[in-house]
């Protein structure tokens, strides 16, 4: 059979072998349940929902190929011992065979310190079109970030970005927030004062936590208030290779996040580095002024504490903290389960610095990205 992308093979050796042939030349045989039960016929699945009308725990675990062909080039039929017939094309198999655990046809992230030199900018349409949606989403989905300019200020025009890319989703903050300095009474956050922010991630304290931050400016009059960010996922693999014991503990040692006020008491306790499960960083949560670790043996508690303090000493290190300021009309979109943020300190005497934000999940852009480029690929318009 041919090649196809992604340097796969697929390789009939026999009426009853089907493998999977990798760029090295190892071989992996395809399991006929792998197979069966991504049957695209009408019997197997419906067509409009792409649901599957049987339930695979159902099929034979003993079920095996009754005969393999390939009646034209590319395109496989297999009849199984169930005595289903169905077709396949072997791109749809390859395709299926090469997509990684994780995010799934998403771009892979670019790991970045403060050595970025180009932070990704973009001037903001109204009406973009897919090709330069799915540019924006690359960008984002690679450096976990992004910072469109030219953003009319309006009031809530930060919902009109987001509606681009998600769904918003509404806090005890609101559907939108306004970051600017308030009297001391009124601030029920820290980002609500003039105050310094070290590198921190939002709403830790939530479940599941928002994946994804927008901050539009609105207007900036101060000298300060510079915006900071810093790839917590780089950090994290910093850590890993120079403290591989400081690594281990903050992966696996739970803390609890609180966030309190008059209306509003929320908890959640996770690990600061979460990972998956190949071992991959897939969360950051760290907040220090947040989080409680639970009472443990005094020479473990130890251990926390001096690893906490490397893993917090580097991220606010020059050597992984970018800086820019955001201008009146800027809107920075970033992925906040990856990257930390934080400002400057600033004088509200200055004049007003003020940011409206919102959240959507991280689930929207990615979404949002498989969908263009399917319609791209096809030559249509997404929708």
């Amino acid at each position: 059979m041919a090649s196809q992308p992604h340097s796969l093979k697929l390789r009939i050796s026999s009426a009853t072998q089907l493998w999977l042939v990798q760029p090295n030349g190892e071989q992996i045989g395809i399991h006929p349940l792998w197979l069966r039960e991504r049957c695209q016929d009408p019997e197997s699945l419906d067509l409009q929902s792409g649901q599957r009308l049987h339930d695979p725990s159902d099929f034979d675990l003993d079920l095996s190929y009754v005969s393999l062909s390939a009646p034209a080039p590319g395109r496989l039929h297999v009849r199984f011992s169930d005595g289903h017939e169905a077709d396949f094309t072997e791109r749809e198999i390859l395709a299926e065979a090469a997509m990684p655990p994780g995010d799934y046809g998403c771009p892979a992230p670019v790991f970045w310190d403060a050595k970025l030199a180009d932070l990704p900018r973009a001037q903001w349409h109204e009406n973009p079109q897919d090709a330069r949606v799915a540019q924006w989403m690359e960008s984002f989905l690679r450096f976990g970030f992004i910072i469109f300019q030219n953003v009319p200020t309006d009031p809530e025009q930060v919902l009109k970005v987001a509606s681009h890319f998600g769904w918003p989703r509404e806090t005890n903050f609101g559907v939108t927030f306004e970051v600017r300095s308030k009297p001391a009474a009124e601030a029920n956050d820290l980002g609500y004062t003039p105050i310094k922010l070290d590198p921190h991630t939002d709403n830790p304290y939530r479940s599941p936590v928002p994946g994804v931050q927008l901050l539009h400016c609105i207007a900036n009059e101060t000298s300060g208030g510079l915006s900071t960010l810093v790839d917590g996922f780089t950090v994290a693999e910093a850590l890993r290779t120079r403290d591989p014991e400081g690594f281990r503990i903050l992966s696996t040692t739970p803390v609890r996040f609180r966030f309190r006020d008059k209306d509003t008491e929320l908890l959640s306790s996770a690990v600061p580095i979460e990972l998956d499960a190949r071992g991959n960083v897939r969360t950051i949560r760290f907040s220090p002024r947040l989080d409680f670790v639970p009472l443990q043996p005094p020479d473990e508690l130890a251990a926390y504490y001096r690893a906490r303090r490397v893993f917090d000493h580097a991220l606010r290190s020059p050597e992984f903290e970018v800086r820019f300021l955001l201008n009146k009309g800027d809107l920075v979109m970033f992925d906040k389960c990856r990257l930390l943020h934080g400002r400057t300190g600033f004088d509200p005497q200055e004049g007003l610095r003020h940011l409206q934000g919102c959240y959507i999940d991280i689930d929207g852009p990615r979404s949002r990205y498989r969908v263009l480029q399917r319609s791209l690929a096809a030559g249509g318009s997404a929708t």
